[in-house]
């Protein structure tokens, strides 16, 4: 057996290139002629444009989910997504409780300067009611060329008349950073959240600024972070790491793309101690800067497990103003190792990709000596566990309740003058669960779940009737328990929901100042930074 697929192999690699190229052509003479035939014979008249974009995409969706399609009319999306930048108002808007509401006025825009609040319901847009269209209809109206004005209605929750806001829009370049302050006197806090063009600035920024204010130590936040430009991640490692040090090599199929990146400038500070936060969500460039810190023994990681991209992508243009992002390469860190955790390369028959498994992860070292592994993502130096939210809270979050009563909070009283203090007492969490009530809250738990079908099965037993009594009073008493979940999770919702009303006033910087104290993620970061001790072991190689 071994030596038929050997030869099977060798007769596959000796492969003249005019066969491939034979087969390439045959395949699209192939789908050519059957595209004619389709749409000449059909029974039903087809779309062209799209059929063809179906097959397109049919044929991606084969590779990895990072191979795609980009049409005419995304590349503005696209445009936006790698750059941070357009032209518009500066603000989020969201659908929630069939209402198209801001949910984010960026800070310092257009929007924001003019007094648009978070939890507004967008009216109307120019004259013209936007009720029923999607976020991306509205957002696609609200943007447009710099300096042009454009007029937003708005309902604003206790405000009996609708208001009307004429915005002049700007060039709108997001923030990399969603915050960064002082956690303590001398730990530092920045959160990362993308890696568009000038991330590196921005960190290297909020480090210089923490540090005239007194932080000795920091916290880099990566968590949910999915990546970016692969130069900016670079930018963010030689903040922390000498000049010319590798960061990251790619190697792919075309070996005149394969390149090695190094640090170009001076490092901003080479010996701060230094702590990562990373998360499932952690991912691309956010691997590369936490991998490479790993790898250097330059920082302590924190948190979960990160995503596991080893991927690059390259955008190629096609005819007609469209493009195609596609897969040319695998990443690999300073130690040698890529960290991609799902093989594409190799589909079940079935179409499912397997992960890298455990036994075929290659063992590597940091520069120290200390042990590290390839394959399916970063492993954290040390991990935090994830808190859960209790049932009735999650349904409170997808119904967008919380939400409307942080809105309704928000506009009938003062900001709180400290986010970190910040607190309901039992009084105003009375009036909440009050308000709930008043909106017909139901929602259904997996125990309920589990009692119906145990319900259900039951009525198939001969014996049903003896038991339909104990049954139904299992059932009274599971729901006389979720009537308390909101006083039983008090502590959890009351937590969640002064958060909100944080990001309310405060967008990011209220809701992370808020969470500062909260945070086991951070608390267990400045516990390690606080211990120079326990810090050196962490970093040291383990010795038999």
């Amino acid at each position: 057996m071994f030596i038929l697929i050997a030869v099977a192999g060798l007769t596959i690699s000796l492969r003249k290139p005019a066969e491939k190229y034979f087969d390439i052509a045959k395949s699209l003479d192939i789908f050519t002629t059957l595209f004619k035939e389709v749409n000449s014979y059909y029974v039903d008249e087809v779309e062209p444009e799209g059929l063809i974009h179906e097959g397109i995409e049919g044929m991606l969706e084969s590779l990895d989910p990072y191979t795609d399609y980009i049409s005419e009319e995304d590349m503005e999306s696209f445009r936006i997504t790698t750059t941070g930048r357009y032209g518009g108002i500066g603000a989020l808007i969201g659908f929630i409780n069939n209402k198209v509401v801001i949910t984010e006025p960026y800070e310092g825009f257009p929007a924001q300067k003019s007094g648009l609040k978070v939890g507004d319901e967008i009216i109307a847009v120019d004259g013209k009611n936007v009720k029923g269209k999607s976020t991306n209809d509205v957002s696609t109206i609200l943007k447009g060329q710099p300096k042009t004005t454009v007029e937003i209605k708005v309902k604003r929750l206790g405000v009996a008349e609708e208001l009307t806001f004429k915005i002049q829009r700007e060039k709108i370049n997001i923030s990399n950073l969603a915050y960064f302050g002082l956690v303590e006197p001398e730990v530092g806090y920045i959160k990362l959240d993308d890696f568009t063009p000038g991330a590196g600035k921005e960190v290297s920024h909020a480090l210089t600024s923490l540090k005239r204010s007194g932080a000795k130590k920091i916290i880099l936040d990566l968590r949910e972070n999915p990546g970016g430009l692969l130069n900016e991640a670079v930018n963010v490692v030689n903040i922390f790491v000498p000049k010319g040090e590798e960061v990251v090599a790619t190697k792919g199929k075309v070996k005149e793309w394969n390149k090695t990146y190094f640090t170009l400038d001076n490092a901003i500070d080479k010996e701060i101690p230094l702590v990562v936060l990373t998360s499932s969500g952690s991912a691309s460039a956010s691997e590369i800067v936490a991998g490479a810190l790993q790898d250097y023994d330059r920082a302590v990681l924190v948190g979960k497990k990160t995503f596991g991209k080893g991927l690059v992508q390259t955008t190629k243009p096609l005819s007609y103003n469209t493009q195609l992002k596609i897969t040319t390469a695998k990443y690999y860190i300073p130690s040698g190792r890529c960290i991609q955790e799902l093989d594409y390369a190799h589909r079940q028959e079935d179409g499912t990709v397997n992960k890298i498994a455990d036994s075929l992860r290659v063992q590597f070292e940091t520069k120290g000596g200390r042990q590290v592994f390839d394959g399916g993502g970063l492993d954290p130096d040390i991990s935090v566990k994830d808190k859960f939210l209790g049932t009735v809270t999650i349904a409170l979050l997808s119904k967008g309740l919380i939400f409307d009563y942080a809105t309704k909070y928000s506009n009938e009283n003062p900001a709180p003058k400290n986010f970190r203090t910040f607190r309901l007492d039992d009084n105003q969490y009375n009036k909440f669960v009050k308000w709930v009530e008043d909106q017909k809250f139901s929602y259904v738990t997996p125990l309920e779940n589990s009692a119906s079908d145990l319900f259900e099965a039951a009525k198939e037993e001969r014996n049903f009737k003896a038991l339909e009594k104990q049954l139904d009073a299992l059932k009274g008493t599971i729901e006389s328990n979720k009537t308390n979940d909101l006083i039983r999770f008090k502590s959890e919702v009351k937590q969640v929901l002064e958060q909100e009303i944080a990001f309310h006033y405060g967008v990011h910087q209220g809701a992370t100042e808020y969470t500062l104290d909260k945070d086991d993620f951070i608390l267990e970061a400045s516990r390690i930074l606080n211990d120079p001790d326990r810090y050196k072991k962490i970093l040291s190689p383990i010795t038999p």
